[in-house]
């Protein structure tokens, strides 16, 4: 077997995400059992508790890039490689701030919001599409979880950061809540999030790593 195809994206991703599974497991624990607010904060967004996985992406972008650079997967240019994750950062915070004004703006703002968060996101597979794949995949592999996660603690009211809507959010049933709240922002914000952020720290670490060492063929 190559080293190339060793390093499948599922086997790249496999320890990362359970890593992230064990976190996510914890903190609901740690907010269920009102435990310090500083590391399992329970209000709305978290709080930017220490307990969370919001953090991972840098520390997996840099893993991911520095084992696909070790395989000789670089891009073929860490110069196109940074600006299309720059560009991909650009229409992802557009998006990011229509779907914000959605709830005063209505539909057709969320509807936009979610599409230009959507190509946002894809815009890094221009640069270093290897590294992105692998972004986006364990992207859905630390989200889906948590969407899920999110039916329940929403149903039952657990008083977690998973079921806490907004201030000013409208009065509605679990589900329209869930889907607004919940599926939205983690099947498309906390994707693009993932995979930008985390192109940008691996890409910067892959450079950094890269000297002094003898160039190895690139990939796109």
């Amino acid at each position: 077997m190559s080293q190339e195809n060793s390093l499948s994206i599922g086997r790249l991703i496999l320890i990362p995400a359970l890593i992230t599974l064990a976190i996510t497991i914890l903190r609901v624990v740690g907010e269920l059992l009102h435990w310090s607010k500083l590391f399992f904060n329970p209000a709305p967004g978290g709080g930017f508790a220490i307990v969370g996985i919001s953090w991972l992406p840098i520390i997996f972008g840099i893993y991911f890039a520095i084992k696909l650079a070790d395989a000789g997967e670089r891009p073929a240019s860490l110069g196109k490689a940074v600006g299309f994750t720059f560009l991909g950062l650009v229409v992802f915070v557009g998006g990011g701030i229509f779907f914000g004004m959605s709830e005063k703006g209505g539909y057709g703002l969320l509807v936009a919001g979610v599409a230009l968060i959507i190509v946002g996101t894809l815009i890094p597979l221009a640069g270093w599409s290897r590294l992105a794949k692998v972004l986006l995949a364990y992207g859905y592999a630390a989200r889906i979880p948590v969407a899920v996660l999110m039916i329940f603690a929403m149903q039952g009211n657990w008083g977690t950061h998973y079921d806490a809507a907004p201030p000013n959010f409208p009065e509605m049933a679990w589900l329209p809540k869930w889907f607004l709240i919940g599926f939205l922002p983690q099947m498309t914000i906390w994707i693009g999030f993932t995979v930008i952020i985390g192109s940008l720290f691996g890409i910067a670490a892959a450079a950094i790593a890269r000297r002094g060492k003898t160039p190895a063929p690139a990939t796109s």
